[in-house]
This record gives structure tokens, sequence and C-alpha cells, in this order.
């Protein structure tokens, strides 16, 4: 009677769902792959809760480190189209890649050792190996020989430049310009300073492309098509 029992006891296990002879053999191993959060949560104050806001700001320190970053708008140099307070999100993956700053772009860079200590936001209006002059015969800014029309960013009322300069731009650099001419240290202003007055594209943290806040001020910044003519030079991208 007793071997019959334990036969049947047998026959009667073996018959199990899978499900269950599965639950008993990955129950453990599934727990255990947890077993680091569960730990963790009990060594925090808060529990849980405080572990998961230390990986949400893990989550957006690399996101900010790595692929874009918000920048406040600091000077009424790039008005109208940025204004002092405007939050604008700098996109950090636009030059990764083998990818370079173009003129028209609107770049956020490390001034140190160039403009001053602190980021700036200028637009760029020649690269490496472009020659850029102003004013040309027609008063407009003028990069490779080809007058540029900045009536669609340049601030109502100023002039291209009340600075006269006529530059070769080196390699790896940027001549760069503020939209609002009459209130903007660029390039223009910084020729006889050490660097040249030209931004090390090193030195670029990122293309701004969109004005995140205030939210009525919410708009993507494209790349203007006044430089689409522009004749390429030697050794610069377009």
């Amino acid at each position: 009677m007793d071997t019959e029992t334990h036969a049947e006891e047998r026959d009667r296990s073996s018959r199990l769902p899978d499900s269950e002879h599965s639950s008993d053999a990955e129950g453990p191993e599934e727990r255990s792959r947890f077993s680091w959060i569960t730990r963790a949560a009990r060594w925090l104050p808060g529990g849980r809760l405080t572990l998961g806001a230390l990986f949400c700001l893990t989550a957006l320190l690399l996101f900010s480190t790595f692929v874009a970053q918000p920048f406040e708008i600091p000077s009424g140099s790039m008005e109208n189209g940025l204004r002092i307070g405007d939050r604008v999100l700098v996109n950090k993956l636009a030059y990764r890649f083998g990818a370079s700053p173009r003129r028209g772009d609107v770049v956020v860079f490390d001034g140190a050792g160039n403009f001053g200590d602190g980021d700036f936001v200028k637009r760029v209006a020649a690269v490496a190996g472009d020659h850029v002059v102003c004013c040309g015969e027609e008063g407009r800014l003028e990069v490779n020989g080809r007058p540029v029309d900045e009536s669609s960013f340049l601030h109502p009322g100023d002039a291209p430049s009340d600075v006269p300069f006529d530059v070769v731009v080196p390699p790896d650099r940027l001549f760069v310009l503020g939209d609002h001419r009459a209130d903007s240290s660029d390039s223009r202003n910084r020729l006889g300073a050490p660097g040249g007055g030209m931004v090390p594209v090193g030195d670029v943290i990122g293309r701004a492309d969109w004005v995140v806040w205030p939210t009525r001020h919410w708009t993507h910044l494209e790349r203007p098509s006044a430089y689409a003519r522009v004749p390429a030079a030697d050794g610069a991208h377009g």
C-alpha cells in the first residue's frame, strides 16, 4: 500500500502543469536579479521612493551631459530671435560622429581663453577657410565673395557691422556674430585679442535647436537660407 501510494504521488507530481514546475525553478533566480534593488531600498531613507528619485536624477544628469542641455540666454546679443531669460535646448550630438558647425547655426560654446569666463551663444557666420568681409559693396556681410541677406534674423535697425573687418577663418575655427550687432561682443570686436576672435570648434558645446521656455517663445531654431548660396572655400564646410 505504501509503495502504491508513493507511486501515485509521483505520478501526480509528474502531471503538474509546466507553469507550476517553472515557477518553482525560476522563482529564486528571478528574485535574485532584483535583490540588490531590495537591499538598496532598505538601506536608503525613504526606501523605494528615494531610490526611484536617485535613478531619475542620474538619468537626467547623463542626458544633460551627453545628449542635450538647457541653456539660459544671458544677454540681448541674439535678439530678436533669442531674448534675455529664454531657455534653449542645446543639442550636444549635433556635431558628433564627424559633423561640424555650419554657417547659420546658432551655437553655444565655452568662451574661456577667447571670449571670457562662461558659455556664450552666437550665430556662425563663417567656417574654416572662409573669407569674410564687412561691409561689401552692397553694404552687407560677404562670405567668399557672396553677399548674405541677413534680414530674416538681423535685429531691426542694426547694420551688419559698425566695425569693418576682412579676414580668412583659420583651420578648426569659427567666425561668430550676434544677431543684435549693436549689442553684441563677438568675433568682430576681438580680432586683435588672443585667439583672433575666432572660436575653436573644439570649444563648441552644441547647437541650439529649440527655445523651450517660456512656452510663448517655444520654437524650433532652423538654419536660415541666407547662407545657402555661399560657395565653399578650401577647408570650409558649408
